[in-house]
């Protein structure tokens, strides 16, 4: 068969959620599969460190997929040619995207529903184009994957005209061959690097206001302000995003700003490095369809703080420090908790090492492709 995926969000060296749940079950799919041929759609200039297979070919349509517009030019006109073009079977969309104008059997991943949560984040074109086609793409889609079981609930309630058995849970999880424990000299090592040797939180992602970066700054001033000897910093990698003038307002205005260090998007491994030398790993979003950096923090066998609400508690089990994201006091708490009480610390890293085992890339990728093979005529 010819078999097409959309994999715009495949981006060399920027790879987020999204980007990571597509590059991980897409790429188990095609090793699994040599006897098809996999047509990569890719909206510009592509790594070939993608193509994963000689049964991988890349094809870059037009235009770029970056703007509301364009995501209907992208989807619905150069997508559904395609789809014809390379007589495709089956089209598989990680990204929550699809073609209304193809009648190509379609799976696609809904990562979350955000936009009817906290449309306050979105700019008024994007939250226009969410609130019109995604109740379309999932009425549309002959079957759908979310990355938590909070998703599938939410979409069911918030979306008319879907059922139950549409719907499938395919768990996002980690790169455990990457993140790993380290050892007391190798986190020494990340320390000098990056701190002049003082331990620090850490906090991945891209930044803005879902990701509650404001929250996590307030609770660590008031962690600083109520523990005046501890030496820890706040570490904070990733890109600003959007609506990020507020955080870099606050971050300016802080007391201990000096204590907070501001990495940008760092690389595959230094990631591994920064999250294994961590104190602990600090994830206290607002909403999430998944997590992928709790499960992160989990095998690099830190402790993790994160949020109560959403699919966060889902993921972490009882793995995890769980503080309500909305009330800054509270994670400063928990930045306390996990900075004096190595017992509760060790029982976390402990409770992870159990936990993370519950989470596979291959279990959910045999999923997606048992499920594509279902709805293909």
């Amino acid at each position: 068969m010819n078999i097409a995926i959309s994999t715009r969000f495949l981006i060399a060296n920027k790879l987020e959620g999204i980007g990571r749940y597509a590059l991980e079950t897409t790429r188990r799919i095609v090793a699994a599969h040599p006897e098809h041929t996999f047509y990569f759609f890719f909206d510009r200039p592509f790594s070939a460190d993608f193509l994963f297979a000689p049964n991988v070919v890349p094809v870059v349509l037009q235009p770029p997929a970056r703007h509301p517009f364009l995501y209907v030019l992208w989807y619905e006109w150069a997508v559904a040619r395609a789809l014809r073009q390379y007589e495709c079977s089956v089209f598989y969309s990680p990204d929550g995207f699809l073609s209304l104008r193809s009648s190509v059997p379609t799976v696609m991943t809904i990562h979350d529903i955000v936009y009817q949560h906290r449309p306050e984040d979105l700019g008024f074109l994007l939250r226009k184009y969410y609130a019109y086609y995604v109740p379309r793409f999932l009425r549309r889609a002959d079957h759908l994957f979310t990355v938590s079981d909070y998703t599938r609930k939410d979409i069911l309630q918030s979306v008319s005209g879907l059922t139950a058995n549409k719907i499938s849970v395919t768990y996002n999880a980690c790169n455990d061959s990457s993140f790993h424990a380290l050892s007391a000299n190798e986190k020494t090592a990340v320390r000098a690097e990056y701190t002049d040797g003082k331990p620090y939180f850490f906090y991945v992602g891209s930044i803005h206001p879902r990701k509650n970066l404001i929250g996590l700054l307030q609770g660590f001033e008031q962690f600083k302000n109520e523990n005046t000897t501890a030496d820890t910093l706040l570490l904070i990698a990733g890109r600003m995003a959007w609506k990020t003038s507020d955080i870099k307002t606050y971050y300016e205005q802080m007391q201990h700003r000096n204590a907070v260090v501001f990495l940008d998007y760092v690389s595959a491994e230094a990631l591994v490095r920064l999250v294994g030398a961590a104190h602990a790993l600090c994830y206290v979003s607002l909403y999430e369809g998944f997590g992928i950096p709790i499960l992160e923090g989990m095998y690099a066998e830190v402790p993790v703080l994160t949020s109560n609400v959403t699919s966060m508690p889902e993921v972490a089990g009882d793995a995890a420090l769980l503080v309500n994201p909305s009330d800054s006091a509270r994670i400063a708490d928990g930045l306390t908790q996990l900075y004096s009480d190595a017992e509760l610390c060790a029982e976390l890293v402990a409770r992870g090492r159990e936990r993370r085992e519950a989470f596979s890339w291959e279990v959910s990728a045999a999923h997606i492709w048992e499920r594509m093979m279902t709805i293909v005529k």
